[in-house]
């Protein structure tokens, strides 16, 4: 039974890949800013480790790899949980500094800090990172500016990673556009209704573990997935 951490996996996509994981018998810590919220999330998934916290906070990132260490060691990381940012999301030349900061250290140092903690056991295992991005990352798209600088430093640390750790697999997974929360924040006001939901990004998922591709860019819409 392998074992996941994902994070930020209360709602939308994070959610989405817990059950998808725990319908296939992996053993799963999962994490949330909001307590309640998280323990209703995952109360009716077998395996699961819940701990409510911060990515930010270097002791809760310790906890979650101590809590996947006790049920065996890391074979996933799924680095999931992020924020947005203002909404609407102001232009770079107006952009609260304070505020991008905060984006930053959420999006991208959370992340490099929790897979630091679990490359020993990702790396004795032969296991796999999952950092999740966003077409932001790679297009100039006006009003992205705080949010999609954040996802190309993602990128290009997942790059890096790719090349420093070679018995790990490290994929910078584009979901594409989801009808979650956080896509409705990046749109106020509009209708997202067409956005497919974040279980439809599951079967290539999870078929992107069964594959196991060379470390690269992954957009999950364009896996061909077996009927």
């Amino acid at each position: 039974m392998p074992v996941a951490i994902i994070t930020g996996a209360s709602r939308g996509l994070g959610l989405a890949i817990a059950k998808g994981l725990a319908g296939e018998g992996w053993r799963l810590v999962v994490d949330a800013r909001d307590a309640g919220a998280l323990a209703g999330a995952v109360a009716e998934l077998p395996g699961v480790t819940a701990l409510a916290g911060d990515v930010t906070d270097p002791g809760h990132r310790a906890a979650l790899v101590r809590a996947a260490d006790e049920l065996g060691g890391v074979d996933l990381l799924v680095n999931n949980a992020g924020i947005l940012g203002p909404s609407p999301q102001p232009r770079l030349a107006d952009y609260p500094l304070d505020v991008l900061r905060a984006v930053f250290e959420v999006n991208v140092v959370g992340p490099i800090g929790l897979l630091q903690w679990a490359l020993p056991s990702l790396r004795e295992r032969g296991g796999a990172i999952v950092n999740v991005t966003s077409d932001a990352a790679v297009e100039a798209y006006e009003g992205w500016g705080g949010y999609g600088s954040a996802k190309a430093a993602v990128e290009q640390a997942s790059r890096i990673l790719a090349a420093e750790e070679p018995s790990v697999r490290v994929w910078w997974v584009d979901p594409g556009d989801l009808r979650t929360r956080m896509h409705q924040e990046a749109f106020p006001g509009e209708d997202i209704s067409d956005r497919p939901l974040p279980d439809t990004a599951v079967p290539a998922f999870l078929h992107l573990l069964r594959t196991r591709p060379e470390s690269g860019r992954v957009r999950l819409s364009e896996l061909a997935v077996p009927a």
